[in-house]
């Protein structure tokens, strides 16, 4: 049956309705997609379609304060991979060998890498050796899907050489520690892409659209570390560490006008080239994180604060008997039967405990402690870089007498070596306290001045009266006390000496275990350079500071001052060694194995001064060695130890020579020490031969010199 031409009709209006209804809706969406939505799926599209590669920046150059470059960027290339074009070529696993045997990778791990499914981009390997990226380039297998993009990575021209200051950077090339990190903001710049164009099948499409957004490399800084003066401190640091083997040590060397560092390291230390080798303990900063008691050298802030409070005068006398008396409790001298009658000037050259004792508690607790806190102890010096410690202080509100008795001799506080070096620089700056630095200014990618870190002073803790007192009694322990063996000739140098026991973690003391120490300035006169020796638990014998740290300081010192054109302070005709009046250069006496009173007895009737050093009631090593000539009235330091009434022989008598051969260091010194025999040791390991046959009889006090040499561990 046929439709009738209105049916017809009927039927085509619906049908043009119905088309024209799904027209407008197509209208309605391509309207949605294209001009509501438009920006947001353009972008889409964009995003399937290009890729960006990310182009590092050139982390920023750090130089020395002579532009000497430290820590540089060079180019280098990384290997990276599109899984999508590899998986292509059906010669994955061939593709995965050539670059496992270049990378030295493993093989089964760069297959499943460069194999991933929906993936177009995978790092290989980062920041590869040129030779390895040649090797890529020109080999005999065809690396479809393999590329290189340009980074950089970080060098470390010296090696070693201030890595504690310098710190270390990831592979991303972000600071990790030290002034990396600090800076790292300063130094990362702003990363550059190239962006390329992609068709469905993820493959890179040649003429397509490119584009490469430049990365902005980063900005340099330039400090204040002189390399040269980095090198003398690291170089006495290695002598150190290859004949005593510390713990560990420090040295600081520091402008006390400016509070600017020239040279700081540590021991043990770490190649930050070689970060893989590295530990924790060898990347950690002991100049600023480890604490310990100061001892004696902390006796430079209480003579500065009770001088500028008047609690002392230069006139004053002090009585020694060998002890004081605080509270219920008595604090023995070091020195058996005490210093006697001295001066203030003779308290702090023979470091006299009951002395400085006496002196804190005029200066009493309130005043100490507004002093320690304007000395900056207590509290971090704001250095730049991370993890510097606070230290520790007795706390103020529960403090007792016997506290302050015990600070005011360098024990109960515990410091840090730059809070120290800080401290002891305000005193040779007219009493002022900078700030330590170690950044002098921040250079743009063409070495424009961006920023410039002007020396900060951060209060007046003395008056400039006070310190330059202090400075030259510092002086008279370098050129008549227990400081000798930092006498520098022909230049005026004041310090202090420092042996303390070391803190057990739990509280208490170790027994045997020392730190020894040593600060100094120079000139005394016109102070320009501080330096801070810090040697933990040296091993074998002296452990005194006047033994180990200060020959350190006179070694740093000496070229430090040479290589910054410090001219020579004492004319040649003033010179201690040399017997200006025309009378005759005087031969040291042998001390070594005799009581402290007979020992000074020997050397006053010669015509010498004595200056003694560490505990107990026997000579164990003096200073000068016997037979030096010095000028009348020199001083000869005595360094005391334990007095073993049952091997005391009177002076004079004959002793046997104990077999030392095969002892260790300290087993050879106390051998010797219990005979009364003075030891000179050289080398270290085990001892090979000695100067006097053992068995044989010779005179109290003789001189053994005892050969040692490290054990052999490789077997015939």
């Amino acid at each position: 049956m046929f439709a009738t031409p209105v049916q017809v009709r009927k039927r085509t209006t619906q049908v043009f309705l119905l088309i024209t209804v799904l027209v407008g809706i197509l209208i309605l969406r391509l309207f949605w997609v294209q001009v509501v939505n438009g920006a947001f799926y353009s972008a889409k599209a964009e995003e399937v379609r290009l890729r960006d590669l990310p182009v590092e920046a050139k982390r920023g150059t750090i130089y020395d304060r002579n532009m000497n470059s430290l820590a540089v960027s060079v180019s280098v290339d990384s290997v990276v991979a599109n899984p999508q074009e590899v998986r292509a070529t059906t010669r994955e696993r061939e593709i995965a060998h050539e670059l496992a045997r270049v990378l030295e990778m493993d093989e089964e791990k760069v297959f499943k890498l460069i194999t991933q499914p929906n993936v177009g981009f995978v790092w290989v390997k980062r920041k590869v050796e040129p030779e390895k990226i040649d090797q890529l380039r020109n080999s005999t297998v065809k690396l479809s899907g393999i590329d290189y993009i340009p980074e950089s990575k970080r060098y470390y021209e010296k090696g070693k050489l201030a890595s504690h200051i310098l710190g270390i950077t990831d592979t991303d090339a972000r600071g990790l520690e030290g002034l990396e990190l600090r800076f790292d903001e300063e130094l990362r710049g702003l990363p550059g892409k190239l962006i390329a164009e992609y068709d469905a099948r993820n493959r890179e499409m040649p003429q397509a659209e490119h584009a490469f957004i430049r990365p902005v490399d980063g900005h340099s800084l330039v400090l204040t570390i002189d390399e040269t003066i980095q090198y003398i401190v690291e170089r006495e640091l290695d002598k150190l560490e290859r004949e005593r083997k510390p713990k560990g040590a420090t040295i600081i060397v520091m402008d006390v006008k400016t509070g600017r560092i020239l040279g700081m390291s540590n021991r043990p230390t770490y190649d930050p080239n070689d970060r893989a080798k590295s530990t924790d303990a060898t990347r950690r900063s002991r100049a600023i994180s480890d604490v310990y008691e100061p001892g004696s050298t902390f006796k430079i802030v209480t003579a500065s604060a009770a001088l500028e409070e008047g609690a002392v005068k230069e006139s004053d006398r002090f009585f020694d008997p060998g002890y004081a008396i605080v509270g219920d409790r008595k604090v023995a001298c070091w020195k058996d039967g005490g210093h006697g009658a001295q001066s203030f000037t003779e308290v702090v050259q023979n470091s006299c405990n009951p002395g400085f004792i006496q002196i804190g508690m005029n200066l009493g607790l309130p005043k100490f402690y507004n002093y320690l806190k304007a000395f900056g102890f207590g509290q971090p010096t704001g250095i730049t870089l991370n993890g510097e410690a606070s230290g520790i202080l007795v706390p103020e509100k529960t403090a007792k007498p016997i506290d302050l008795a015990t600070m005011s001799i360098g024990q109960a506080n515990a410091v840090t070596p730059i809070q120290l070096i800080t401290a002891v620089s305000a005193v040779a700056n007219g009493g002022k306290l900078m700030k330590p630095q170690l950044v002098e200014k921040v250079l743009d990618a063409q070495g424009s001045v961006l920023k410039t870190f002007e020396p900060e002073v951060v209060r007046q803790v003395v008056s400039k009266e006070t310190a330059e007192k202090v400075n030259l009694i510092l002086e008279k322990v370098v050129s008549k006390g227990t400081g000798a063996n930092a006498y520098i000739e022909g230049q005026r140098v004041g310090g202090k000496t420092g042996t303390a026991q070391k803190i057990k973690p739990g509280g208490g003391y170790m027994e045997g275990e020392y730190v020894a120490s040593f600060v100094g300035i120079a000139p005394a006169n016109d102070p320009a350079i501080a330096c801070l020796v810090v040697v933990d638990a040296p091993q074998g014998e002296p452990h005194f500071g006047g033994l180990v740290a200060a020959p350190i300081f006179k070694a740093v010192v000496t070229d430090v001052m040479r290589h910054l054109g410090i001219q020579p302070q004492v004319l040649p005709s003033e010179l201690p060694a040399v017997a200006a009046d025309g009378l005759k250069e005087i031969a040291v006496p042998q001390v070594t194995g005799l009581s402290e009173d007979e020992a000074e007895q020997r050397v006053m009737r010669v015509g010498l001064s004595v200056a003694t050093e560490g505990f107990g009631g026997r000579v164990v090593n003096q200073s000068p060695r016997p037979g030096e000539k010095v000028a009348p009235q020199t001083a000869v330091i005595l360094y005391l130890g334990e007095d073993d009434k049952t091997a005391r022989a009177a002076p004079g008598e004959e002793v046997v020579c104990p077999d030392v051969t095969g002892k260790g260091i300290k087993q050879a010194g106390d051998l010797l020490a219990k005979a009364g025999l003075s030891f000179e040791p050289v080398g270290s390991g085990l001892a090979k031969t000695q100067s006097v046959k053992a068995g044989r009889k010779i005179p109290v006090g003789t001189v053994v010199r005892v050969e040692f040499a490290p054990v052999d561990e490789s077997g015939p």
